[in-house]
């Protein structure tokens, strides 16, 4: 494969101090990395493209610690995590599944065994540049706590262009605001499965 072309890298953050309601103790915060990276495969069917997905290990990595930078540092503090892709029109479908292994296994590896039990659950889409795609959320140990559901909207005005793909990673620090749809709470974890 030839060297991984990364065109941009984007860092967002959004912290929340209230819904409407009281303010919590701590404001939540949310936040994304995106790259914009040359797809290889773009243009053209090959079969065999899981070498890709070591390729983007480093990528991975390098998002990962950007992003929880951003979120404080403190591995301990992420609550919730999620990823997605959105690949350019000249590119497949299947060419943004190769994130799933690299792009989720780069926050559990940083955040820890202890605090990332659950799958990163993800979402994937073919755009164009501006295109918008929504990360889904869930709690980084247990993917059935109710409170941690949630998503966060991203996108670029210039991304992904037909060559490219769109990568990104999601953490948040904290439950949704007002969170009171019951379910399990997030203190009754069992911790056994990645589920409760």
């Amino acid at each position: 494969m030839p060297p991984l072309a990364v065109r941009k890298i984007l860092v967002q953050v959004e912290e929340i101090f209230h819904d409407g309601g009281p303010a919590p103790a701590t404001p939540l915060r949310r936040g994304a990395v995106l790259a914009v990276i040359e797809n290889p495969f773009a243009g053209r069917y090959v079969a065999e493209i899981q070498p890709f997905m070591e390729d983007l290990r480093p990528l991975g990595a390098d998002m990962a610690a950007r992003l929880l930078a951003a979120l404080g540092g403190d591995p301990a503090a992420i609550e919730g995590y999620g990823k997605g892709a959105v690949v350019g029109a000249a590119g497949e479908l299947e060419h943004g599944a190769l994130w799933h292994n690299p792009g989720g296994y780069a926050m559990r590896d940083l955040l820890g065994a202890d605090n990332s039990r659950a799958i990163v659950p993800s979402t994937k889409k073919v755009g164009g540049p501006g295109t918008r795609i929504d990360i889904p959320i869930t709690h980084v140990n247990a993917s059935y706590v109710r409170s941690h559901f949630d998503a966060i909207e991203v996108g670029l005005p210039d991304a992904p262009r037909a060559s490219e793909l769109l990568l990104v990673l999601s953490m948040t620090t904290g439950p949704r605001i007002h969170a009171r749809s019951g379910g399990l709470a997030a203190a009754d974890i069992a911790g056994k499965d990645g589920l409760r």
